[in-house]
């Protein structure tokens, strides 16, 4: 899933108005493009949840492999996760040393590998994925609705953005009647392009539950570990939404969303998660994939 950025123009009466962006300066003030992918809703393309049908994309036909597009692609990537919202500053649980866990562990491992296969105009998608830490800020987060509300968080909350920076931004808002789980999505700040994710707090919602029966983590840092998964690996293939995706417009985490081929998967550091597959041409050419929820085996997870 994932939106797009470059022109401060929304127009979409579906989004928010945009709100002030308090405490950035006028030279860091983010820039959002609209959307022009056939994937993409006003620039971003959801994960939708459990039940939730995506609109009609423009329809595909033909092979169901991701075609290239001709853009970049994330050749690596900086990893800093920000925790939005009032109730993260007394927050004890799980959620934010696994989630850190999670990023540390995704850098060079089999399923970051499983990205790897494709190219842009500036080189291959590498497993190198370089994590950060973590920002909190307990101020009032924003809904997901409003894409320009997220790129300012990210501005307010990191200081350096750098270009291959992807910067997940976990709300504490529950989805409520919202179809999706998270989105994706790419902008500026202060001339430097940066990717960035939003994603509710889905403690308790069957819509966005990867059903993980392990016991190693709370259900709300599982389902938050599985999303985070499709998030960037789509950022990884298709950052500025002009690179890797199918005839339809899904990306390599769309095709293969709310798929599971094994209880879990093991990290490079050796945490263990109920996680999506992603999808893979060279898989499904060649007939070693797991299928997808339409049959088609051309998923992978680095198991």
């Amino acid at each position: 899933m994932r939106r797009r950025s470059l022109v401060l123009a929304l127009a979409a009466a579906s989004l928010a108005a945009v709100p002030a962006l308090a405490g950035v300066a006028s030279a860091d003030k983010p820039e959002l493009a609209p959307g022009t992918h056939p994937g993409a809703s006003n620039g971003v393309v959801y994960q939708y949840a459990r039940g939730q049908a995506p609109p009609n994309r423009g329809g595909g036909s033909g092979s169901p492999n991701m075609i290239n597009h001709g853009g970049p692609v994330l050749t690596s990537s900086a990893t800093q996760a920000i925790f939005w919202g009032t109730s993260w500053g007394s927050y004890s649980g799980d959620k934010i040393t696994g989630l850190d866990s999670w990023y540390q562990g995704f850098n060079n491992s089999n399923y970051a590998k499983t990205s790897t296969e494709y190219s842009g105009t500036n080189g291959q998608v590498s497993p190198s994925s370089t994590y950060q830490g973590h920002v909190i800020d307990t101020s009032a987060a924003s809904g997901g609705q409003n894409t320009s509300a997220i790129l300012g968080e990210v501005a307010r909350a990191i200081a350096n953005p750098v270009a291959n920076g992807y910067y997940p931004v976990y709300t504490d808002l529950p989805r409520r009647n919202a179809g999706y789980c998270a989105w994706h999505s790419y902008g500026t700040i202060g001339g430097v392009g940066v990717q960035f994710a939003f994603f509710w707090k889905l403690d308790g919602d069957p819509g966005c539950d990867p059903q993980d029966t392990s016991g190693l983590h709370s259900q709300g840092l599982a389902a938050l570990a599985n999303v985070s998964g499709h998030e960037l690996s789509e950022a990884m293939t298709d950052p500025s939404l002009n690179a890797w995706y199918d005839g339809s417009g899904a990306e390599n985490g769309d095709k293969c969303a709310w798929t599971f081929n094994v209880p879990a998967v093991t990290f490079s550091n050796g945490t263990q998660w109920k996680i999506q597959g992603e999808w893979s041409n060279n898989a499904y050419n060649n007939h070693t994939g797991y299928p997808n929820s339409s049959g088609q085996k051309g998923c992978l997870d680095g198991h």
